[in-house]
């Protein structure tokens, strides 16, 4: 698929998801397509410990906990990207406070619809739901104190533009805790063409050492995986993609599909501009 014909479809795909609610998400690949009879959400984790969640903000899409590892301080401005229906922009306003600020950026009007509602029922004044791409963010430079994401990344094809993205709007010095969904290996051809395997933040994932190096490349320090942990695809799920003996050498493969939370931080003394422009 073309780079805009796989946004358009990502933008549809989840605006049906922001009008269902976590149970019926729960039953499906990163809350996206490909029911399963093994109803559990395959990739999120659980938020019920976490203070300042709120459930029905939840709709079982991430693959992750990032703002429990992400550092934030009272006072602090967040941007949370892809977020939803609200859940970890609420998380985080709970570590930020009243006198922090927490900005959501998603692609989908419904999902910002929804996490407004979510927002105003609450009272929340400090934070702020924007329509916006996360590879063109709606957010002046040098902003945020720390960026999260939940399981997005792997739906953007420009994920170089993403970082480069999240560069120029942390403060110098400034950090993010992202969970994304990375590989080891090759997918089959049949997963990677499928644009609900795609919606699912399977197909759009790109290998782990690639990933990391795409956020060294732009300028980031102090790059360190706070959390991985393997993804694994229940059978009735592969087996409307693969044949048997497909599934079975996928099965018995080296492919591995990870969850993992990286934290990369931007450098006190920052580049004039972006990185290497100053040479």
């Amino acid at each position: 698929m073309s780079h805009d014909t796989t946004k358009e479809m990502v933008r549809q795909k989840y605006t049906e998801i922001a009008a269902q609610d976590k149970d019926t998400n729960a039953a499906s690949c990163c809350g996206a397509g490909g029911c399963s009879t093994e109803v559990y959400n395959i990739m999120s984790d659980d938020y019920a410990a976490i203070e300042g969640y709120h459930p029905d903000a939840d709709l079982g899409l991430g693959c992750g906990l990032p703002t429990q590892f992400a550092g934030i301080k009272p006072g602090d401005t967040v941007i949370d990207l892809g977020s939803g229906a609200g859940n970890d922009c609420f998380v985080a306003r709970h570590e930020t406070g009243e006198n922090g600020k927490v900005i959501g950026i998603d692609f989908t009007p419904a999902m910002i619809e929804r996490a407004r509602a979510n927002a105003e029922t609450r009272g929340f004044n400090n934070v702020e739901f924007r329509q916006g791409d996360i590879e063109n963010m709606p957010v002046t430079s040098n902003v945020a104190d720390v960026v999260v994401s939940n399981c997005v990344l792997n739906l953007v094809p420009n994920k170089d533009g993403v970082f480069k993205e999240v560069f120029r709007v942390l403060k110098a010095g400034g950090h993010f805790s992202i969970s994304d969904i990375v590989l080891e290996g090759a997918l089959p051809a049949e997963i990677r063409e499928a644009a609900e395997m795609y919606a699912g933040c399977v197909s759009g994932a790109i290998q782990k050492s690639e990933y990391l190096q795409l956020i060294e490349n732009n300028g980031f320090t102090g790059i360190k995986i706070q959390k991985e942990k393997k993804i694994t695809i229940p059978d009735d799920i592969l087996s409307g993609y693969l044949t048997p003996e497909q599934l079975h050498t996928f099965k018995n493969s080296q492919t591995g599909i990870f969850s993992i939370t990286v934290y990369a931080q931007k450098p006190a003394e920052a580049p004039c501009c972006a990185p290497g422009c100053c040479n």
